[in-house]
């Protein structure tokens, strides 16, 4: 499979480090090799190195530059806030959010969860176990 996340005008990248750390952004420009200018709906616009971006396979269609309200319109046209929540990258970001944010009762109660779902599960493979031996 060929590479397919190029550094480009109008890629949606997660930020992985500092003050902005898990949030959306995009490209709207490329400073030089080693920084670019991003933006999104609730932030400045600033210029971040490239190591602090993880691109995701998200591309919006805005020109260089764009103003902020033409970057929501096609942030909005794009979907990229459903885009980004369907996938699996997506999907696993929450789900640490929400695992993060449980208390200790909320992990007495799924680990108690667990325990009983394990149960049921080897009660039906015991009986699918007999069925299939008699």
């Amino acid at each position: 499979m060929p590479f397919k996340r190029y550094v480009e005008i109008g890629r949606v990248a997660l930020v992985n480090y500092g003050p902005d750390y898990g949030r959306l952004v995009v490209i709207v420009d490329v400073i030089d090799q080693n920084r670019a200018l991003v933006d999104a709906p609730d932030m400045v616009r600033t210029q971040m190195n490239f190591k602090r971006l993880s691109l995701t396979d998200i591309k919006i269609e805005i020109p260089r530059a764009p103003k902020k309200k033409t970057l929501i319109a096609a942030m909005e046209a794009g979907d990229v806030k459903n885009k980004w929540e369907q996938s699996s990258w997506g999907r696993k970001l929450i789900v640490q959010k929400r695992r993060a944010s449980l208390n200790d009762f909320d992990r007495f109660k799924l680990m108690l969860a667990k325990i009983k779902k394990a149960g049921i599960v080897r009660q039906e493979l015991t009986k699918l176990k007999k069925s299939s031996a008699a």
